[in-house]
């Protein structure tokens, strides 16, 4: 499961983990929000983007400047790239937006240089703080139009969809795990991300497809998720449980893959941080 002690650059590395892709990944990504309503202040943020940071995304903030005209959304992406963003997410949660125009949009984002992620899901009005029985009386989506928005926007250039987690597994009664295996079965999970922002949640995830499935947690879980994926933390159902099989010598590349990405990195977000910061004061919310 491991890799030789003098292969790692981890503390306790004659404990062995559970063995993991190198990075940058594009499997077994864990992208986080910042909080909804609480402070973050910029050395807080500065710490988590140099532990935890490989890029940062907008939120779903676009939803309304969508609403506020073309010239509107060409100032917002020029200014996100100008303040260091390296994806924007292009949420329909709350809005109806035709395929064609969602592509079209997608493909402005690539041609400012950032990487578009749009976020899809079943259930109309997702995002807020609608209480469920209003979004069920909204009805939700057949997954069939997810799964095909979706392979439209991969055609198109997205390299990765977020997939909403209401309807699914957030404001239902019971969780819709039909809808989600239809997904994997249309997509596969190299190119989805699941929003998974609660424990019982992300731990059901990786019990039934693999420390390999993409997660979008909040920013208070990451070591709780990443314990869980390295197989040395879990639940009575879990504990254990988790495993991988690959082979040792991508473990002894992540680890030093790892070591030698997080320089630079750091010392960009360090750069940037401060113009994030003040994005941030403005609305959007940064993902990590």
């Amino acid at each position: 499961m491991g890799q030789p002690a003098a292969m790692s650059s981890r503390a306790f590395s004659a404990v062995p983990l559970n063995i993991r892709g190198a990075k940058p990944r594009r499997q077994g990504l864990t992208e986080i929000r910042g909080p909804y309503y609480t402070v973050m202040g910029r050395r807080y943020l500065e710490d988590i983007l140099e532990t935890m940071g490989d890029y940062v995304s907008t939120g779903g903030w676009i939803e309304y400047v969508l609403r506020c005209g073309p010239k509107a959304v060409d100032d917002y992406l020029a200014e996100a790239r100008s303040l260091g963003f390296d994806v924007i997410e292009i949420s329909t949660g709350f809005i109806s937006l035709p395929e064609e125009d969602l592509l079209r949009l997608l493909q402005k984002v690539r041609g400012l240089g950032m990487k578009p992620k749009p976020e899809l899901g079943i259930q109309f009005g997702a995002g807020g703080a609608t209480a469920s029985d209003e979004l069920a009386a909204e009805g939700v989506r057949d997954a069939q139009w997810v799964i095909s928005r979706a392979k439209s926007c991969l055609a198109a250039g997205a390299q990765i969809v977020m997939i909403e987690s209401e309807g699914i597994t957030e404001s239902v009664d019971r969780w819709r795990t039909d809808i989600v295996a239809k997904i994997i079965d249309g997509l596969g999970t190299a190119t989805v991300m699941f929003e998974a922002a609660e424990p019982a949640v992300f731990e059901w995830y990786l019990k039934n497809y693999g420390v390999d499935v993409n997660l979008f947690v909040d920013h208070s879980q990451i070591v709780q998720l990443e314990c869980l994926r390295a197989g040395i933390w879990g639940t009575k159902s879990t504990w254990g449980r988790i495993a991988s099989f690959k082979p040792q010598a991508q473990d002894a590349r992540d680890a030093v893959g790892g070591a030698r990405s997080s320089a630079p990195i750091a010392s960009r977000r360090r750069a940037s941080t401060h113009r994030r910061v003040q994005a941030r004061s403005r609305g959007s919310e940064d993902g990590a």
